[in-house]
C-alpha cells in the first residue's frame, strides 16, 4: 500500500478509508469483469480503454509510466496511468509534469450510472496523489491531463486550470495544475 486515502460513502456521507496502490493484475481483471459491461452499458467513454494493455506492454515496460488503483473492501475502486518524464507544463514554459494518461472511477462511484454513488472521491484522491507525485518528482505540483468530454466541470471545480481544447488530442479540453503553493 502506498497510502490511505479517504474516500466518501454515497449512502450516508460517512468518510471511509480506502487503500492507494500499486495497479496490479487483480484491477485490470475487475475493471475486465466488473466495470466493462456497465461501462458499455452506459455509453461511458472509458468503455474501450485497455487496462490490461496499459499494464502489461505500457507500465511493465516503461520506466516513466506509472499505474495505481483505489480499493475499499477489497474492491477496485479506481484506475489511473501517468506518465512523469516526457510532458511539460503548457502554462509554464520549459518546466515538467506529471500527466495522468487516464483516470477512471468503477461505475456505481458514477453519479450518472448509480445514485447515489457507492462512493464518492476517488478522482479527488487521485489528482492529490499526482500532485503528490509531482512534488516528489520535484515539478512543484504540476499536473496536466485531457477531458473526456461531459467531465470538464469536475476539473475545473478541482481548481485545474482550463487551457483549452487540444487540436492535436481529438479536441479534448486540457486542463493543467500549476505550482503547488503550501498554505502559509
Amino acid at each position: 500500500m502506498l497510502s490511505t486515502v479517504e474516500l466518501i460513502r454515497g449512502q450516508d456521507s460517512m468518510i471511509v478509508e480506502a487503500d492507494l496502490v500499486e495497479l496490479a493484475q487483480k484491477h485490470v481483471d475487475d475493471y475486465a469483469e466488473k466495470w466493462k459491461e456497465q461501462l458499455e452499458l452506459h455509453g461511458q467513454l472509458d468503455k474501450f480503454w485497455d487496462w490490461e494493455f496499459k499494464l502489461q506492454f505500457v507500465i511493465s515496460r516503461q520506466s516513466n509510466r506509472e499505474g495505481y488503483a483505489i480499493e475499499y473492501e477489497a474492491e477496485t475502486q479506481g484506475l489511473m496511468l501517468i506518465e512523469t518524464q516526457m510532458h511539460g507544463s503548457r502554462l509554464v514554459e520549459g518546466k515538467r509534469l506529471v500527466y495522468i494518461d487516464g483516470i477512471a472511477t468503477a461505475p456505481w462511484n458514477r453519479a450518472y450510472i448509480q445514485r447515489p454513488p457507492k462512493l464518492k472521491g476517488v478522482g479527488t484522491a487521485f489528482l492529490a496523489f499526482a500532485r503528490t507525485r509531482s512534488m516528489e518528482l520535484e515539478y512543484e505540483g504540476r499536473v496536466g491531463l485531457h477531458s473526456l468530454p461531459g467531465v470538464e466541470e469536475f476539473y475545473d471545480n478541482q481548481g485545474m486550470i482550463d487551457v483549452g481544447e487540444d487540436e492535436d488530442y481529438d479536441d479534448l479540453v486540457y486542463f493543467e495544475y500549476g505550482v503547488f503553493r503550501s498554505p502559509e
